[in-house]
């Protein structure tokens, strides 16, 4: 059974039926204005959730995030349409509920008034008050590391003419005179008479020069490309973070009552 101290802990808790489906999730708890205990919870229902049924929870049981009820599924979302947006039900809303899921109508109408914004901001109080009284919220900066493409710079090709000074051998050839002396034969008698006359005999000569031209070919294409190449960077940043620090009085109130 739940009581008025577990009021807090059915806050966005989810709804079960008999047979474990999901109903919905807790979005407000409405107490009995006579004696303080849970009646009603509103359950957000149907189509994306757009739809606030009513589901009974005086007999349900709660474990962890999850409150067990004794009605389907379907039963709650065929649930009477109830307007909550005033804090409190009417009589006539609260007689339709009762009767709907088979309960027994309370004979005073004044004790079966529920105030959902009550029980909902008593509940949340008091966790609040706990929270202060016990806990402290330490917080601390991260660096948050990331990376932006900017650019660096610009590669472009230009082609110009540089000369360059080029040595290359050349194979040549020449002709030179060579004395080559026969001894005189019969063929040679008719030259008795050329004897002792001045004579005179030409060869030419002849050799290779190297001849330089030149000629214009196309050699090779050159084009520009990109590559991804990662690397790995440290950076550095200051980030403040808090400290707790436990001070413990007693032994310092210890001295105080001594002297």
């Amino acid at each position: 059974m739940i009581d008025q101290k577990s009021v807090e802990r059915l806050y966005e808790c989810d709804v079960i039926d008999a047979r474990g489906d999901r109903i919905g999730s807790v979005k407000q708890v409405w107490l009995d204005e006579q004696s303080g205990e849970p009646v009603w919870a509103s359950v957000h229902t149907g189509i994306f959730g757009m739809r606030e049924s009513f589901v009974p929870i005086q007999g349900a049981k709660v474990s962890d995030k999850h409150i067990t009820v004794p009605v389907e599924k379907q039963k709650v979302k065929d649930a009477p349409e109830v307007d909550a947006s005033g804090g409190r039900l009417s009589d006539a809303e609260q007689a339709n509920l009762y009767e709907y899921y088979g309960m027994p109508t309370p004979a005073s109408g004044d004790h079966d008034r529920l105030d959902g914004d009550r029980a909902s901001a008593a509940g949340r109080d008091r966790s609040a008050g706990r929270r202060d009284e016990q806990s402290m919220v330490r917080s601390e900066e991260h660096l948050k590391v990331g990376t932006e493409q900017v650019e660096t710079g610009r590669v472009r090709l230009v082609k110009h003419t540089v000369t360059e000074q080029q040595n290359v051998t050349v194979p040549v050839s020449h002709e030179e005179v060579r004395v080559v002396r026969e001894p005189v034969t019969s063929a040679d008698a008719g030259t008795r008479d050329k004897a002792f006359r001045a004579e005179e005999s030409e060869v030419v000569l002849h050799e290779e020069r190297p001849v330089v031209d030149k000629e214009t070919v196309a050699v090779e294409r050159v084009g520009l490309g990109k590559e991804t190449v990662t690397e790995q960077r440290t950076v550095a940043g200051e980030v403040r973070k808090e400290r707790v620090d436990v001070v413990d009085d007693t032994e310092r109130a210890r001295d105080d009552r001594r002297r």
